[in-house]
């Protein structure tokens, strides 16, 4: 019997591809207590159900949860459906790379969840995730609050991580974002950048460093650069992203009304239209709820614009 679309169980996730990041994202959630049934569904059922098991045997050390393998149709009262099927990105091969390969695999994925007329929020988290997060949006018809992609909410940890070892603090208290393109041409928001409210460029000195534009721009490299770095070393990367998928579902779950940098359609705001970019916004129940502004200069802006321009050429070489 169908489930009323209506009914969305807050205690029930979906994760839609059980890869290296749709697992790691499976049991990062299973230890966070903040679900109480979670549906694992990939094209390989075998994977699904494999995934299912191995996570549950953890489950005395954890709290009570149901994981299962299952299909579109146990999807229908997700409060979250998280989507990380796709192709994975190869060493020297870039996330707009995977453009067609993943926008094709969306057209197969995206209409099941439509059709089911699913009221939860939708988080994209396959690459490149900003592209996909626009398939998504189109494809579904959604309200755009609730087709979210993760963004840049990794590429913010990991600054904030790259941050707090080179200054020496801990890197809860770096307030700072990677905003545009989750990619080659992401933007490290140095102007509004702090430490527990001291500017950036003032705790640096602090801190006896003088070489501000050199070590920041040093550290916005390895950031840009880390995804590439994982991949030659060990083929993936899923650790990283699985956390900032949780940390997105804590936000929307506890309605906490957090500003994670996420992936969302622009309206006008920096001049930008028309394209899905990575940005400061409130996450909570509805899921974006609305984006934040933030301090930039005039070549962040001009930097963020380009993003934007990057992300439209290739959405002009796909048909949705």
């Amino acid at each position: 019997m169908e489930k009323n679309c209506q009914e969305v169980d807050l205690r029930k996730v979906a994760i839609i591809g059980c890869g290296f990041v749709g697992s790691a994202s499976a049991f990062a959630l299973m230890q966070s207590g903040l679900f109480s049934e979670m549906v694992l569904i990939d094209a390989d059922m075998d994977r699904a159900q494999g995934e299912a098991l191995d996570i549950s045997h953890g489950m005395p050390f954890s709290r009570p949860m149901k994981i299962y393998a299952g299909d579109y149709d146990d999807i229908v009262d997700a409060a979250i459906i998280i989507v990380t099927a796709g192709a994975n990105q190869k060493p020297n091969e870039t996330r707009l790379d995977l453009v067609h390969k993943n926008v094709g695999i969306f057209k197969s994925i995206i209409p099941q969840i439509k059709e089911r007329k699913c009221q939860g929020i939708l988080l994209i988290v396959s690459n490149p995730v900003d592209i996909l997060t626009y398939a998504a949006l189109k494809i579904s018809g959604f309200e755009e609050n609730r087709v979210i992609g993760s963004g840049t909410v990794l590429d913010t940890s990991r600054l904030k991580y790259q941050i707090g070892e080179y200054l020496g603090v801990d890197s809860r208290s770096v307030h700072a974002f990677i905003i545009g393109e989750h990619g080659d041409s992401e933007i490290a928001a140095w102007s509004s950048a702090n430490v527990s409210g001291v500017p950036m460029r003032s705790f640096y000195e602090m801190k006896g460093k003088h070489k501000y534009e050199k070590a920041t721009e040093n550290i916005a490299n390895i950031v840009k650069n880390s995804a590439y770095e994982i991949i030659e070393k060990k083929k993936a990367t899923y650790y990283g992203i699985a956390m900032s998928v949780r940390r997105i579902c804590e936000a929307i779950v506890r309605d906490e009304k957090s500003i994670l940098p996420i992936s969302g359609p622009m309206h006008g705001e920096y001049g930008i239209s028309d394209v899905v970019l990575s940005m400061p916004a409130i996450v909570g129940k509805e899921g974006l709820e609305g984006h934040m502004p933030i301090e930039l200069n005039e070549e962040e802006i001009k930097a963020l614009r380009e993003s934007a321009d990057t992300l439209k050429e290739v959405l002009e070489s796909i048909e949705l």
